[in-house]
């Protein structure tokens, strides 16, 4: 399977440009060019920059000037500090992974659909010049499975579009169940080799989601060990999750988690990649602050091995904030050791 050599290792900056209150207060100070000079220092390649079509569209569509300008900082502080730049539309106008945005009818209306096409070429003229220093991600988290067949052809349609302008930029492109590994060997075959599979893990859901507010059927004061067994993580995802994805195929249901379980996790997309000769990358992977500081870095040291066994570029979600923050102090007495396993 191809690498994505610039992509291998990464943070994701969410919370700035995109699931915030949109306001220039946001913009100007959430993320400071020192932000950026400090993830240079920790040894990775690529920051991916999630953005909401609200920085840069008014309601009617017309283009804010004021919000591409924040994109352009962003490509310009990372150029400066030797990073790399994934540019991830995080919500289209009519949809959002998130059903609190109430954004509705994308994948039904022609109308909203052109808009996107549009937006991607702007985005593209204006940023293409980069060259491999940038990369764009279509859209974040399709959530239904029954929008895959829509999604290919709206897919397909951006592509192409983006192509007339951009030839040669790196296009990520992810499936339904919000970016599930499972949905890799439905995503439409690659249009050129420029194209970049992406997928996110949160596996298991019940360890890096225990007491997450937002996740249906959690109980809040939930808190489970990463020592648990395979059977006892099931269990609880039984408990505590409307979605289940704890599955101990080929695993033994009296360990606790190890790479084994990975390793069967991402096998069947890992050879989807192989076949298509299409880069493998993680663009969203973390565990939440309430888990046990230590138990969390061994969660990050065993997907990580993972990765680089198989060479599946990924960006930690998140620097900052979001539930999820590196930065936060929950991590600070592991941190050295964290950053090396980014």
């Amino acid at each position: 399977m191809r690498r994505w050599k610039g992509y291998e290792h990464g943070v994701n900056l969410g919370g700035w440009l995109s699931q915030c209150d949109h306001t220039r207060e946001r913009y100007d100070n959430f993320i400071i060019e020192d932000d950026i000079r400090r993830i240079s220092t920790w040894g990775l390649d690529h920051i991916r920059v999630p953005i909401d079509y609200n920085l840069v569209e008014d309601g009617a569509g017309q283009y804010k000037e004021r919000g591409f300008e924040y994109i352009e900082r962003a490509a310009e502080w990372a150029g400066k500090h030797g990073l790399n730049m994934i540019l991830d539309l995080h919500k289209t106008y009519g949809f959002s992974f998130d059903p609190g945005h109430k954004e509705e009818g994308f994948f039904e209306n022609e109308a909203y659909q052109e808009r996107f096409y549009s937006l991607w070429e702007e985005l593209a003229r204006r940023f293409t010049d980069l060259g491999d220093r940038i990369a764009f991600e279509l859209l974040n988290e399709v959530t239904d499975k029954e929008y895959c067949e829509t999604w290919n052809r709206i897919a397909a349609t951006c592509i192409a579009r983006i192509r007339v302008i951009a030839p040669k930029t790196k296009i990520l492109v992810g499936g339904y169940w919000n970016n599930s590994i499972a949905a890799v060997k439905d995503i439409l075959p690659p249009a050129d080799e420029n194209i970049v599979y992406n997928f996110h893990c949160y596996e298991p859901l019940i360890f890096t989601h225990q007491g997450a507010y937002w996740a249906p059927g959690m109980d809040p004061a939930f808190r489970i060990s990463i020592h648990a067994s395979y059977k006892e993580l099931a269990a609880a995802s039984e408990k505590n999750l409307t979605q289940v994805t704890v599955s101990m195929e080929g695993v033994d249901e009296n360990a606790s988690l190890g790479p084994e379980y990975f390793v069967h996790h991402f096998g069947e997309a890992v050879k989807v990649a192989e076949e298509r000769d299409v880069p493998l990358y993680c663009g969203e992977y973390g565990v939440i602050n309430l888990a046990d500081p230590q138990e969390s870095l061994e969660w990050y040291r065993i997907i990580s091995e993972v990765f680089n066994r198989f060479g599946i570029g990924r960006a930690a979600w998140s620097y900052k904030e979001m539930d999820f923050g590196l930065i936060d102090g929950h991590m600070s007495d592991v941190f050295s050791e964290l950053i090396k396993e980014l």
